[in-house]
């Protein structure tokens, strides 16, 4: 049996670690708002390449508060447009509505699957004031267009990074090319915590300071309140266990490259489309982290159920997109065809760090016997 993603194996790796630094946090008798958490925010900016990082609860609120900050700052009101790719996770599009914004959703890249700059430029309007660009599956959107796109338009840009950790484009990592960006680490992230854990990169210390009161009731200091703000806090303990694993990122999204490679090399069969994968003369300046292995056929279904008979587990991400889901009614008589395609159509195939070359093996010889 080739699982998906095991992440007791991969937490296995760092055991003593984790245990260790669950131990110190424990015996410190500071649960909330201390070492552990300041130390991972300095860590994770330095990795980023940002000079600033605020823990947060999820990378649901990390989108969340980032857009609440700028409606704070003055730089965004209510009713303001944010561009939004439409074959997105609904995360990004929920952190906008819930900010009483509007979401704009544009059709993505066929060969990518990520935004469009071309078809963001061409939904711009006069009440257009930001741009949710999202590196799905692990791969950057195309940041410099959209960069470009935004300072001529003078819009912001939040980056999506929660399936991106470590991946870059010309020599920045995701993270470091908005004014901000999202990242959650929930445990089948690439960066994972051991529950749920999120965080905010940017250089703005203004962006940064108010995410930071927002997050804590809305408080800088104790029983004075600047926002009404949240709960949003990210744990001590989770905080310790992404220190240990912050370590390990780079040679597990190694590892991951490796598989990928491998994937590309060596699935053949017609019926299916593998991922868009820079060659090794070009990998220097875009480095996917793969968070997901994502192949794309009009066979899928069929597909998965044979490949669950052949012992290789697989998942789709994600079989419904936004603007069909009941909870935006509002968005279901609007069309994306290619959007809708996407969501009919792709396979995740196993992925992970901990996959061995045998079990790799399986997966591309069942993959290839599917006909």
């Amino acid at each position: 049996m080739v699982t998906f993603l095991d992440l007791k194996a991969i937490n296995d790796q760092y055991r003593d670690e984790l245990v260790s630094a669950a131990t110190r946090v424990i015996d410190s008798g500071w649960y909330v708002q201390g070492a552990e958490v300041s130390a991972f925010e300095q860590e994770f900016a330095n990795y980023c390449g940002t000079e600033h990082c605020v823990g947060v609860a999820n990378g649901l609120e990390a989108l969340v508060l980032t857009l609440r900050a700028w409606i704070e700052l003055g730089r965004l009101k209510e009713g303001d447009e944010v561009i939004v790719p439409a074959n997105t996770y609904i995360a990004s599009i929920l952190a906008v509505t819930e900010n009483r914004l509007v979401p704009v959703l544009v059709e993505p890249d066929e060969v990518t699957f990520n935004i469009c700059p071309d078809k963001a430029e061409a939904a711009i309007t006069s009440r257009t004031r930001a741009i949710l660009p999202v590196h799905l599956y692990g791969q950057l959107a195309d940041m410099p267009a959209i960069m470009d796109i935004a300072e001529r338009y003078k819009l912001l840009v939040l980056e999506d990074s929660a399936q991106a950790h470590g991946a870059s484009l010309h020599g920045k990592k995701a993270g470091s090319w908005g004014h901000a960006s999202a990242f959650s680490f929930y445990p089948g992230k690439n960066l994972g915590a051991l529950g749920d854990a999120g965080a905010v990169t940017t250089n703005d210390e203004l962006v940064a300071n108010a995410i930071r009161a927002l997050g804590n009731y809305g408080s800088r200091k104790k029983y004075e309140n600047l926002y009404q703000g949240r709960n949003s806090r990210l744990d001590e303990i989770q905080a310790a266990m992404l220190r240990v694993k912050l370590r390990y990122l780079d040679s597990e999204t190694a590892r991951r490259r490796e598989i990928a490679q491998e994937y590309a090399k060596s699935i053949h069969n017609p019926a299916i489309k593998n991922p868009i994968i820079a060659d090794a003369a070009s990998t220097s300046l875009k480095l996917h982290a793969f968070h997901l292995y994502v192949i794309r056929t009009a066979k899928r279904n069929d597909l998965q159920a044979y490949l669950s008979e052949a012992g290789v587990k697989t998942m789709i991400h994600y079989p419904i997109p936004p603007h069909q889901q009941k909870a935006y009614k509002g968005l279901k008589d609007q069309s994306y065809p290619v959007t809708e395609a996407i969501h009919k159509q792709v396979l995740s195939l196993p992925m992970g760090p901990t996959l061995t070359d045998e079990e790799v093996k399986n997966v591309i010889e069942a993959v290839n016997s599917f006909s």
